[in-house]
């Protein structure tokens, strides 16, 4: 009898451990996805599941007509993207669930073949941010601490050719002097979901002006800290609050930054900064391969996209046939 009791102790030890281990699991499947992403996929499902509802279809498990049938409601007021995302997000939600699943199917593919083939429509591209409007938009930061806040920001963006979510998600000791410049530690990013992190290198600038290193001492003299986040919001009485920026916030500064330069220009956005530096890059001669290791491109197509928008009237035959 004691040897039982025993057994059964240990039986109730093993339960418990294999419980946590489920639970410990489940919480990290919850965090495969960036909050972004998840937050997209959840709007997207309840698009599909008010829509399944108002014509009297079930959202799960879902029949391929039913899908494509959805997808055709939308064809002529979303984008190609956006159809693809909801189609991601209706098949996140089946998988998850261990649902039969098939994108593949006919009666989902020829509609939205059919979508892409009427209503088809040219990627919106961000624009690049050349040097002379950067210079421009450098030129509007004073020595104020949004002043000083904002051309760093602008800079290492820049130079570093980092996203939005990499500039905000920056906090101050991935940011390292050395005697030639700048170590940057980008510890995750977009294409980066394992989080192995990456460092660019951001070397002294020619000019006082656009020199990353300098403003990053001129923001730190201000600042004042050692950690945290490296660019936090300031208040309009100009002081400095412990919190980062939100990745809006890198929008608003760039949009106020071209307002105080006179700019006018469609399509900039943060993303412009990245575009900038590779399109600027490209047009100094730098090969391909340096620029794809500084941006940390994984896929040769998409970098190289933006280096045939940078060549594209540079690099025509149209202008060696004697026009």
């Amino acid at each position: 009898m004691p040897q039982k009791r025993q057994q059964s102790a240990l039986s109730v030890t093993d339960e418990a451990a294999v419980q946590a281990a489920f639970q410990k699991a489940d919480s990290y499947a919850r965090s495969a996805d960036a909050p972004a992403t998840l937050r997209a996929y959840r709007a997207d499902w309840e698009g599909f599941a008010a829509w399944c509802s108002t014509h009297g279809f079930l959202p799960v498990p879902a029949e391929p007509r039913v899908v494509g049938a959805y997808l055709a409601s939308l064809a002529e007021t979303h984008a190609p993207a956006s159809l693809r995302r909801k189609l991601s997000a209706i098949g996140k939600m089946h998988r998850f669930n261990s649902l039969p699943w098939n994108p593949a199917h006919r009666d989902i593919q020829q509609p939205l073949r059919g979508i892409l083939r009427q209503h088809g429509r040219p990627t919106r591209q961000a624009a690049a941010l050349t040097m002379d409007i950067l210079k421009q938009l450098v030129a509007t930061c004073d020595l104020s601490a949004r002043g000083r806040r904002d051309r760093l920001m602008l800079l290492l963006g820049f130079a570093g050719a980092l996203r939005r979510s990499e500039l905000v998600g920056l906090n101050v000791n991935d940011v390292a002097r050395t005697a030639d410049g700048l170590t940057v530690t980008v510890r995750r990013s977009k294409t980066d979901a394992d989080g192995e992190g990456a460092r660019v290198g951001i070397p002294r600038g020619r000019h006082p002006q656009t020199c990353p290193v300098l403003a990053f001492d001129a923001w730190q003299a201000v600042a004042l800290r050692n950690s945290g986040p490296l660019f936090r919001r300031i208040s309009v009485a100009g002081r400095i609050a412990s919190e980062a920026l939100k990745p809006y916030a890198v929008q608003r500064i760039l949009l106020h930054r071209m307002s105080l330069a006179g700019i006018e220009m469609k399509a900039l956005s943060p993303h412009a900064m990245r575009v900038g530096f590779i399109t600027e890059a490209y047009n100094r001669g730098v090969r391909d391969e340096d620029i794809m290791k500084h941006t940390r491109h994984k896929d040769l197509r998409t970098m190289r996209g933006y280096v045939r928008r940078a060549g594209l009237i540079t690099d025509s035959p149209a202008g060696l046939v004697g026009l």
